[in-house]
């Protein structure tokens, strides 16, 4: 399991992955689920994955071969719009689970989720979350963010907190207590956190991984978990009545 974030802005995008795969307690490695495409003048092109680990690192790597080769099938650098690179995404998800999913079958699920995002020159930053389908949809201001994989932990700060006015260093701090909730509940979530803040019509991102030791992150699990502490000490107690 693991647990992806995507945020859309009108400043950018803040985009968040742990590391964790495990593939039974005596299995767990470290794998990066947020892949960066090659840098380019006019694009920038950001993926994140969770499910079967095969099928979306195949999926990830066709995409890295296939960028600059000239293939308007394949080349996410040939892409007019985001919705047009989802569409390819989605495609070869698809291409990958038709080839391989009746020799996994036996064993597990084959299939993966994404989420996929960036900007092309011309338009604003864009949010897609790709089904295991291939089909997927895409992110607004009414819903500013998008999340695979173990989402249920993470949701409630972002729902309760996050606006789509947010600044991206705002964003980036809900982001990382929705991390802390979820790696406190679920042990299939887990550290380092790789997280991008991508400011709009910069067209570069710089990916930041987020250790153990980090002081940033430590301070603020900390801060953040005696605040709500205190604030849950100064709630007003249940009637008598009730017999608390």
């Amino acid at each position: 399991m693991t647990y992806c974030l995507g945020i859309l802005l009108p400043q950018g995008l803040v985009l968040a992955s742990d590391s964790r795969s495990n593939a039974g307690v005596d299995q767990v490695v470290r794998v990066s689920k947020l892949n960066l495409m090659p840098p380019a003048r006019d694009r920038v092109i950001a993926i994140q994955s969770s499910g079967n680990l095969a099928t979306t690192q195949a999926v990830v790597t066709k995409l890295h071969e296939a960028f600059g080769s000239g293939d308007p099938a394949h080349d996410l650098g040939l892409a007019r719009t985001m919705f047009e690179v989802a569409g390819i995404v989605g495609a070869q998800l698809r291409s990958n689970i038709v080839a391989d999913a009746r020799f996994v079958d036996p064993y597990g699920d084959p299939s993966g989720n994404f989420l996929v995002s960036g900007q092309i020159a011309g338009e604003p930053p864009r949010l897609f979350q790709i089904y295991a389908a291939g089909n997927f949809v895409e992110a607004s201001s009414r819903s500013p963010f998008l999340q695979i994989g173990e989402t249920k932990y993470g949701k409630p700060i972002l729902d309760r907190s996050l606006t789509p006015q947010h600044p991206l260093a705002e964003a980036a701090k809900l982001a990382l207590i929705s991390f802390d909730a979820t790696l406190r509940s679920n042990l299939s979530v887990g550290l380092p956190i790789d997280l991008v803040a991508y400011r709009a019509d910069s067209f570069t991102a710089d990916l930041v991984t987020i250790e153990e030791d980090d002081p940033y992150w430590n301070a603020l699990r900390q801060a953040y978990s005696e605040g709500l502490a205190a604030l849950v000490a100064g709630l007003p107690a249940p009637p008598a009545a009730w017999g608390a």
